[in-house]
Formats: structure tokens, sequence, C-alpha cells
């Protein structure tokens, strides 16, 4: 499943590495967020054995995903957006490995930088699967450094980024909230967290598959991410937009996933980043401050999300903790 919004310039390299994905028995649906290009006609005029699915408005990553999971018929649904470029073999590695594992629940490959301007792909690590620190930040696991093997060893991984994972259909079924797959409070950015969480809770794994390679034209760019001065710096070029959504749904998934005894074996380590946030936003990007209500008017639905999540998980704190680095 293609999820697009505005895609039109990359989707002639995606929907080609798409059909060449060798797997005989795929059904590719492209699932339209009401995009003002011409997306829809290129896909239509180029590809019409392709199923489309047009919205009316753009619903954001969280429910255009959700709409399209609904059509899927298989027993794994691929979320692909359209600019990723796949190798040939990066679907069948991935199923060849669920197939080994019932218990895995979603499942990514290798992710590297593709570079659209020069057209080619490069070595530079984009993700290989998300890990998350003390202080509840989520990152990409490599992201920025050059990818020399250090990577190659197929691995458990906290959660998986959005850009193109393979979820089993079971999985996505037994996690649903409130008749969601992905948080549709989210809109966009933090969903894939907030999923590969709720996945973990509920005894699910998410997987790292280095056979599978695939090639990532992330919009906000491969930065390193790591350090906080790192972080600092690369904030310059992200969009209001996303610094909005980050804010606001971070804190959406902490309330809705964190369990209180995680919590307070890394109180110290919360408390410092959200005292570093706060002094953040008022100095620099006050602006935030609206994320920070919008938050608030969405409290008790992640309240009322938490209980059920509550109710349903099937790990222990002790379990969990193994997995904030």
């Amino acid at each position: 499943m293609i999820l697009n919004f505005n895609g039109e310039k990359y989707l002639k390299n995606c929907l080609g590495s798409v059909i060449d994905l060798d797997m005989k028995d795929k059904e590719v649906i492209f699932v339209d967020n009401a995009s003002t290009d011409n997306s829809l006609s290129f896909v239509e005029r180029n590809y019409p054995g392709i199923s489309i699915i047009k919205n009316d408005k753009n619903e954001g990553y969280a429910r255009g995903a959700n709409i399209g999971i609904e059509k899927c018929k298989g027993d794994y649904v691929l979320i692909i957006n359209p600019d990723i470029v796949f190798e040939p073999d990066y679907l069948k590695n991935l199923i060849t490995r669920l197939h080994g594992d019932s218990k895995i629940g979603a499942i990514i490959g290798k992710l590297r930088k593709y570079d659209f301007e020069g057209k080619c792909k490069t070595n530079i690590m984009d993700s290989a699967g998300l890990e998350i620190y003390k202080n509840r930040r989520c990152v990409d696991r490599g992201q920025g450094a050059v990818d020399i093997g250090q990577f190659d060893s197929p691995e458990e991984v906290f959660g998986i980024t959005g850009a193109c994972p393979l979820y089993r259909k079971k999985a996505l079924d037994d996690c649903q909230v409130e008749g969601e797959f992905f948080d549709g409070d989210f809109f966009t950015y933090k969903e894939d967290v907030d999923l590969s969480w709720r996945m973990r809770l509920m005894g699910w794994k998410c997987f790292y598959e280095p056979s599978a390679v695939a090639y990532h034209c992330r919009g906000t760019g491969v930065v390193l991410r790591e350090k906080i001065l790192e972080v600092a710096a690369n904030r310059k070029n992200l969009s209001k937009f996303q610094k909005f959504y980050s804010y606001k749904n971070e804190r959406l998934m902490r309330v809705k996933n964190d369990l209180a005894a995680n919590v307070s074996a890394n109180l110290l380590s919360i408390v410092w980043k959200e005292v570093l946030m706060t002094g953040w936003m008022t100095f620099r990007e006050p602006f935030l401050y609206k994320a920070f209500f919008a938050f608030i008017k969405q409290l008790p639905s992640a309240l009322r999300k938490r209980k059920e999540i509550s109710r349903r998980k099937k790990v222990s704190a002790k379990e969990m903790q193994k997995w904030f680095v």
C-alpha cells in the first residue's frame, strides 16, 4: 500500500521498484490523501492495474493508512511512503523472516539514503529500526552513519519506522484500539512509534532484517541525531508543522503506553528532558505552546485509550524496561 500526498516527483522510482518486488501474489493499493499535484493522473495513466483509493481530504498518515489497511486482503501489509525505492528481494526477505517467527508483528529492512537530486543510492544509513532512550526520545538507529556493516545482524528492535514497515495483519488486528490501527488523533508523526510501543505491550515483536534493503529520500534529511547538540542543530531544517505534531504526539504516546513502573525507573531522565524542552520552547520556539495546549485538548482521549491498552497488555514493566536505553 502506497500512502501518498503530493508525492508525484517520487512516484516513478517508487512504483517501478514496487512492481519489480520479487513476490508474485502482491496486491498494490494506492491511497491518495487529496493531493493537489498530478499524482493521481500519473498513477491512472501509467499503472492501470493498481487499485486506487481517493480520499476527499488529507487524512494524514494515521487515518490514511487505516483506510488502506482496511482494504488489504493479504496476511501482511507493507505501508510505503512514495519516497522509497526497493531492492527486488526486500519483501521476500522480510516475509521469510516472518514465516520463521510467528510472534513478529512488525518488521523492517535496512534503509539507506536515496539521493533524489543525484538519482542514486547511497551507503548512508537512514534507519535500522527504532530505539528509545530513557528520556523517551525515539530515534532511527544509525541514521546519518556510513554503512560499514555495523547493522548487518538481524535482531529485535524497540520499534519500526513508518517509511516502509511490513506488518502481520493478525498483529494489526490484535492491537487495534477503538477500531483504529494507527491512532487517528496523531494525524502524522510518531504514529509509527506509538503503534510499535503498543505492539510490544501486547506481546508482539518488532524486528530488523538487514538482508532486505530499501532506500529512503527522507524529506527532513538523513543526519546524525544522537547527541543533544546534533538534535538542536537539525531543528532548523524542520518546519513548524513537523515540530508541532512531533511535540504533541510524543506526549500523547507516552500517556497512552508508558507504564508507571518504567516512568518511575527513568524519572530523572524524563523530567530533565522536559525541563530542557520547556526552556527551548520558551526562548527559541514559543509557537510550540500551541502544541502543548493541543495535547491537553486530546488528553482525555489518550487517557481513555490508555485504560484499554492497560487492560489488554500482556508484558510486564520489567520486560519493557530493557528497551529504554
